[in-house]
């Protein structure tokens, strides 16, 4: 009991410390493997679970984001995401090959994650729920402007009758101090349906670094129509996203299926 307590107290901590961060600062102008917001459910301890990201820009920019990126427009991203339950309270990760069909390099390899996620145990089953991930990248020169990035996600939400409302506000980190930190916050208002249908509005932004926010006509904002199902054996959410601003992606559409692989055998009574 202490344990989870003492874990409760300190994800709180970080929280709070992370929030007070963004009355000063969202992601980095790069493609993107995983469009998802983090609701704080796990593996099951033992668990051993693969989701298969992809997302399709059927109508995006043109133009790489930097130069020698890859083009958004007419690019599929995607990765295998590798996840496994050590406890009720942390989940280990890694994202391998993060990969694209892109229209104008063609299929490449764009690197790798490595994920550490710490959450509140059955957040499923709390009104109030909150957590944290932390993510390490090494990027391909197309894929992103520095070769190593990583990722600071907190995850605040609630489960309120049918209706679910979740805030992640992402820190993207190219090392390069305090100031270049890039604040992506993201955000998901559901309803569930019954146990195994649910639809869902996803607000994806990108602000740009926190010393100084870009115009909003440079801004990136995207909203997500999603549907969710879950069954016994398999999860999938799909959906389509239209961009708000110029500097967005006309249209996006992502699919994202995951299943246990491995699940430790019960004890016998």
């Amino acid at each position: 009991m202490w344990r989870i307590c003492w874990l409760e107290a300190g994800v709180r901590a970080g929280i709070i410390s992370l929030l007070l961060l963004v009355w000063a600062a969202t992601a980095a102008f790069a493609q993107t493997d995983e469009i998802q917001v983090y609701d704080a459910e796990i593996a099951d301890p033992g668990v051993l679970n693969l989701m298969l990201h992809n997302n399709f820009t059927p109508d995006g920019l043109r133009t790489p984001r930097f130069p020698g990126g890859l083009v958004p427009n007419g690019t599929l991203n995607g990765v295998p995401e590798w996840a496994y339950g050590v406890t009720d309270w942390f989940e280990q990760g890694l994202y391998l090959p993060v990969y694209s069909l892109s229209s104008n390099n063609g299929p490449v390899l764009d690197g790798f994650k490595v994920r550490e996620l710490f959450v509140v145990p059955h957040a499923a089953e709390r009104t109030f729920f909150f957590g944290i991930n932390f993510e390490f990248s090494y990027n391909a020169k197309y894929w992103d402007e520095n070769r190593y990035t990583s990722e600071i996600r907190p995850i605040i939400g609630w489960h309120l009758g049918k209706f679910d409302l979740i805030v992640n506000p992402i820190f993207d980190n190219s090392w390069k101090g305090f100031n270049e930190l890039d604040f992506a916050p993201s955000a998901r208002i559901a309803y569930n349906i019954s146990k195994t249908w649910a639809v869902a509005v996803e607000q994806y932004s990108d602000f740009g670094v926190i010393k100084h926010f870009l115009p909003v006509d440079q801004q990136s904002q995207q909203l997500f129509g999603v549907v969710d199902y879950k069954s016994e054996t398999i999860n999938v959410e799909a959906g389509v996203g239209f961009g708000l601003t110029q500097a967005s992606d006309r249209m996006v559409v992502k699919l994202m299926l995951s299943r246990d692989l491995y699940k430790p055998r019960q004890k016998a009574d």
